[in-house]
């Protein structure tokens, strides 16, 4: 057994803790790919042979806690997430994969799918994305058989290109230099101000592009929130926006206008030829630099760090919404200056996910409903409030959960939509974030990713059996779980 000493996400060092051996050579493998680099070249920088750093990407040699170390110092890593992080959401992807009746019957555990994930992350995230392929072909046909009517399903179907999407954001770590350099341009060329940005991008957009900004009636906008007229070289925007959507919209349309060609050239990088794919995260990233334009990195992770991560202090701070502080949270991951690791969701009154991030550090289910018992739900119901919990997963763990409900109004005659979102973090980092001081002493309520991934026995709140353990009713015995099943 090791002993080191790791470094958290602050560079500072935790007391000495055991490890046991580690062998992580397709995530060093990975890395190394990821930062263009041949093993010779690698392993100068880790101060290693080549041919001992061969033996460690092909697990013949366990991580030593001096290979550790230099990859915190050569490859600015975090360690521990590093030592102790699978992908989580490609694991519970596989997981999900091996209860579907189609595969249950070859009993895969959770050791055989931890060390497929690990070992051969390429072949598993093929296997997971075939599976997502065939359960949305699956839901499209039985939809079509359903109402006899209505166009065939395309290959993969729009769910599917919405979650490639999704995975190639996950896979940046929703963090993308390129536009982060991009938005400090804007900022310098307009001059921006940490107050008032919405009339200095104007000045900027009339200036540079020719378009005047002005603000409608909802009746003129017909239910639009925003368009672009190039005719009549106007941005018009919906007086239903608030003061930050209206400084969000006025820099995305900036963004665009400024960097088109680098969005475009980013969305096909990560998603290829599917011209569906390119144009959904061709929005997204334009959405990225709006916020980096909004919330410049160095200034907004100073105000996070320095009150530890106070939330409405950030929204007062930069002028943003709720939600817009969420998402930016969950970009900071720059080498060398780096915040917290943050997940965040948003649901409907439905439960249907129409935002995540940050998969890899909080797994989500990819279809149907999640756990009520997770505060994010609670939060529909309490719009404005941020509610802290802390939860803990079947897997034993941990996690940080900060829900709060929004409304977003609606055009005439129509509801509000009501939406939840959730920003989250491991436990390992509640002691930094002043949201979590209240709930530090409390026992972590016990969730899952959904019904039919948790094994929680005596759950009243089930909605489903879980797809690997077999239906065991009995007629004359009923628990807290409207379901029995046995072990296996």
């Amino acid at each position: 057994m090791l002993i080191c000493k790791f470094v958290d996400t602050a560079g500072q060092m935790d007391a000495q803790k055991p490890l046991e051996k580690l062998f992580a050579g397709a995530r060093l493998r990975r890395l190394r790919r990821e930062r263009g680099l041949s093993q010779a070249e690698a392993a100068q920088a880790l101060g290693v042979s080549a041919s001992y750093l061969n033996l460690l990407e092909r697990n013949q040699r366990p991580v030593t806690a001096r290979v550790l170390l230099a990859l915190a110092d050569s490859f600015d890593v975090d360690v521990r997430a590093f030592a102790n992080e699978a992908d989580h959401q490609l694991l519970a992807d596989l997981k999900e994969a091996a209860a579907d009746p189609v595969l249950s019957t070859l009993s895969l555990d959770r050791m055989e799918l931890n060390e497929l994930a690990d070992s051969h992350p390429r072949a598993a995230e093929a296997l997971a994305k075939l599976f997502h392929a065939y359960r949305e072909t699956t839901a499209a046909t039985e939809d079509l058989a359903s109402r006899m009517s209505g166009p065939a399903a395309s290959a993969g179907g729009p769910g599917a290109v919405l979650e490639s999407v999704r995975d190639a954001l996950d896979a940046r770590q929703n963090h993308f230099p390129e536009l982060e350099d991009a938005a400090q341009q804007i900022i310098d060329r307009a001059g921006l101000r940490s107050r008032d940005k919405a009339s200095d991008l104007s000045r900027f957009l009339q200036s540079e592009h020719g378009f005047t900004v002005r603000v409608l009636e909802e009746d003129i906008m017909a239910g639009a929130r925003r368009r672009l007229d190039f005719h009549g070289r106007r941005l018009l925007l919906s007086e239903a926006l608030d003061a930050a959507s209206r400084s969000f919209h006025i820099a995305a349309v900036t963004a665009s206008l400024e960097f088109g060609e680098l969005l475009e050239k980013l969305a096909e990088d990560a998603v290829g030829e599917n011209i569906e794919a390119r144009r959904l995260l061709r929005v997204g990233l334009g959405n990225y630099l709006a916020s980096a334009i909004l919330a410049p990195y160095s200034q907004f992770l100073k105000l996070a760090e320095d009150s530890r991560y106070d939330l409405v202090r950030l929204q007062r701070r930069f002028e943003l919404s709720f939600e817009q502080v969420c998402h930016r949270l969950t970009t900071l991951q720059r080498n060398g200056e780096r915040g917290l690791p943050f997940f965040m969701i948003r649901v409907d009154q439905a439960g249907n996910v129409s935002k995540r991030f940050g998969g890899g550090i909080m797994p989500f289910v990819r279809s149907g409903g999640g756990c009520p018992k997770w505060n994010l739900y609670e939060a529909l119901h309490a719009p404005g409030q941020i509610l802290a919990q802390s939860f803990e997963l079947t897997d034993g763990r941990r996690h940080l959960s900060l829900a709060r409900g929004q409304l977003s109004p609606s055009p005439h005659g129509q509801a509000p939509v009501v939406h939840a979102i959730a920003l989250g973090c491991d436990w390992q980092h509640a002691e930094r974030i002043v949201h979590a001081d209240s709930i530090r002493d409390h026992d972590p309520a016990p969730i899952g990713i959904a019904c039919r991934l948790c094994e929680r026995d005596e759950c009243a709140q089930r909605a489903f059996p879980p797809l690997n353990r077999k239906l065991e009713m009995n007629p004359h015995t009923l628990g807290a779980s409207p379901y029995g099943f046995g072990s296996e």
